[in-house]
Formats: structure tokens, sequence, C-alpha cells
């Protein structure tokens, strides 16, 4: 009996030590995946932090475009402001024209003396046709006018 005990231990010894060695292995390989998985978590941090900065650099260019698109637009809201109080005021001008226009052509049949008593009593209703002639050649006698100064 005497052999057969340390043989029993040693053998259980050497059982445990391959069920250490296999162990071993096997914690190798996760150990292994392990890094080429942090290998892999490294390269993907690295494209975030890329596609980050590019990122940031397209919002800063947008920011720039937009300063400068709302400057422009500033400026065309300004101009197209003042073109339109320009026009305001010409339609003013016209119409009042326009009316002197009706007055002058509602009192010409009154100063030919061809107006009977029909009409004298109550005043026609302005020609528009002759309205808008008139007003035609008033304003052509103004683009003349106009471009003979700027000449």
């Amino acid at each position: 009996m005497s052999y057969g005990f340390p043989f029993i231990v040693e053998s259980m010894v050497a059982v445990l030590l391959l069920f250490t060695i296999l162990y071993c292995v096997r914690l190798n390989r996760g150990i292994t995946q392990f890094k080429g998985g942090e290998k892999n978590l490294r390269a993907t941090i690295a494209e975030l932090i890329t596609a980050s900065e590019t990122a940031e650099r397209a919002i800063a260019g947008l920011k720039t475009t937009m300063r400068e698109a709302e400057q422009t637009l500033g400026e065309r809201l300004r101009g197209a402001e003042k073109f339109t109080s320009e026009i305001e005021s010409q339609i003013e001008a016209g119409e009042g024209i326009l009316n002197r226009l009706a007055q002058i052509a509602a009192i010409r049949p009154l100063a030919t003396g061809k107006a009977d008593a029909k009409s004298a009593a109550k005043p026609a209703a302005p020609d528009t046709k002759a309205i808008m002639a008139a007003a035609r050649a008033f304003a052509e006698r103004t683009r003349t006018r106009a471009q003979g100064h700027a000449a």
C-alpha cells in the first residue's frame, strides 16, 4: 500500500495540472479575443473622433455660410423696402397725375363749348381710353426729358 497512495496522489496532481493547462489555454484564447475586440474598439473610437472633427468643421462652415446669407438677405430686404417705398411714392404721384388728367378731360369739353345743357348739369364720366392715351403721352415726354438730361 505504500506504493499505491503516493501514486494516486501524484495521478490526481497530474490530472489537476492537465485541467490547469487546459484552462490556461482557454483563458489565453479569451484574452486574445478580448485584445482583438479592444483593437476593433480603438479603431472604431478613432473613426468616431475623425467623424466628429469633420462634422465640427462642416458645422463651422455652415455657420459662416449662414452668416453670409443672412447679411446678403438683409441687404436685399433693405433694397426691396427702399424700392417698395419709391414705387409707392411713384404710384401716388401717378394717381395724382391721373386725377389731374381726368379733371382736364372732364373740363375740356366745357372749354371748347361743345357741351350741351345736359352734360353741363351733370359731369360726364371720364373717357378712360383718352386718359390712358394722355398718360402714355405724358410718360413718353417725361422719359424723353429724362434721357435728354442723362445724356
